[in-house]
């Protein structure tokens, strides 16, 4: 049993390329500095700070404002000058724009830093996904973006634990944090990760003509839909943290804890479970699933009674839903595309992400104001499950 265990897991991370190793290690020690995102909404409406949930739920609508206006540029970046350069100047351009906000005070220049450093951190975000179709051979693309996932959840897992612990001393420290690890990225991917020879703005001989992503009706179908499962799922990392501390009473530790946990679930479970996944059925099949238990995740928080071992529960089972559905979005669109207009379609589903950054933490936090944390958690319940059901209609429908 043990051996088929170990064999299992061995077979799993087989037949990756070097490159698409080292992009991993670059994403895990960039992402291992995630400390600002978590407790951003903590930050400003703590006593140090005095900001209220609806100010901070307006600085996480820039954020992800500046996500998404970054991911078009990002995507029309890599198909002019390669994946390369793109990553390398928003890692370090990321790095120093952490440290700056860090320093700001006042309200309307939180404003403005938030939204400068998210639009050059997601630029980065279509430059690393063509960079990683391109290192990937087709029989293993979604094990490789899966791959990049691990490292990007251990990187969580390791961010918001290490944060928890830094945020009840100084909030302060999460943005330094931030931006050294943004560096270290890029020095390590300056040193060990050589350009390659990568013309995306060429036609590819053989290739069919090259058609827009912005026409691929299909594919904005499946865009806007993401938008919508997006959105829910952002809640996790944003108005999830406050109503855990005002509502549940848990320690920032604790909340650390259950943020990271998430990371350290994804590490265990996810390329092993995608191993056994991939090919058996439609890409369309696994994120209606994965959707369908986010949503009844976050329905779990109305829960009455609702403590320390349920919250726990219900990272588990949205970590499930991550699991089934995210690795299978990256294959859906990648089957899309062609080489040379493979940061068009990078970009629009980058866009997808960062448009529901935007709009959900900004409309969740607002639904909190007026309302109450029930009412988010039945909306965002609701949602998901609609995302999910459309997405169905998207399989049943063949496109695949």
């Amino acid at each position: 049993m043990l051996a088929t265990t170990a064999r299992t897991y061995r077979n799993a991370y087989s037949g990756l390329s070097r490159s698409t190793w080292l992009l991993s290690l670059v994403m895990l020690i960039n992402r291992s500095g995630t400390m600002v995102v978590p407790f951003m909404t903590l930050y400003l409406t703590s006593p140090q700070m005095g900001y209220s949930i609806g100010q901070a739920g307006i600085v996480f609508g820039l954020f992800g404002f500046g996500a998404f206006s970054g991911a078009f540029f990002g995507g029309k970046l890599t198909d002019k000058i390669g994946f390369y350069p793109v990553q390398l100047i928003t890692l370090i351009g990321g790095g120093i724009l952490f440290i700056v906000l860090g320093q700001m005070k006042s309200y309307s220049l939180i404003c403005l830093f938030t939204y400068l450093l998210s639009f050059v951190n997601e630029a980065f975000r279509p430059a690393n996904s063509t960079a990683i179709a391109f290192y990937s051979k087709e029989e293993n693309r979604t094990r490789s973006y899966s791959l990049n996932r691990l490292a990007i959840n251990v990187g969580w897992a390791v961010g918001s634990g290490l944060g928890g612990i830094l945020a009840k001393h100084s909030y302060n420290l999460l943005f330094w944090v931030d931006g050294t690890t943004n560096i270290a990225a890029a020095l390590l991917m300056w040193f060990f990760l050589k350009p390659v020879n990568y013309k995306p703005a060429k036609q590819i001989t053989g290739e069919p003509p090259t058609a827009s992503a912005y026409k691929d009706k299909t594919y904005i179908v499946f865009v806007v839909i993401t938008v919508l499962f997006a959105s829910c799922f952002f809640q996790l990392f944003t108005n999830l943290p406050v109503f855990l501390k005002r509502e549940l009473h848990f320690s920032e530790p604790y909340i650390g804890f259950l943020m990271a946990a998430n990371g350290i679930l994804i590490a265990f479970i996810e390329m092993v479970l995608i191993y056994k996944l991939e090919g058996k059925r439609e890409a369309t099949f696994y994120i209606t699933l994965g959707v369908a238990v986010v949503g009844l995740s976050f329905l779990m928080l109305n829960l009455p009674g609702i403590g320390a071992l349920l919250a726990f529960a219900m990272i588990i089972m949205v970590t499930l839903g991550e699991i089934l559905s995210m690795p299978f979005m990256n294959t859906y669109w990648i089957s899309r595309t062609q080489i040379s207009n493979r940061g068009q379609y990078a970009a629009l589903f980058t866009m997808a992400w960062s448009a529901a950054q935007c709009l959900g933490p900004m409309m969740g936090a607002q639904v909190v104001q007026y309302f109450n944390f029930t009412v988010l958690w039945w909306c965002v319940g609701g949602v998901a499950l609609l995302a999910s059901f459309s997405f169905w209609r998207l399989h049943k429908a063949g496109n695949v």
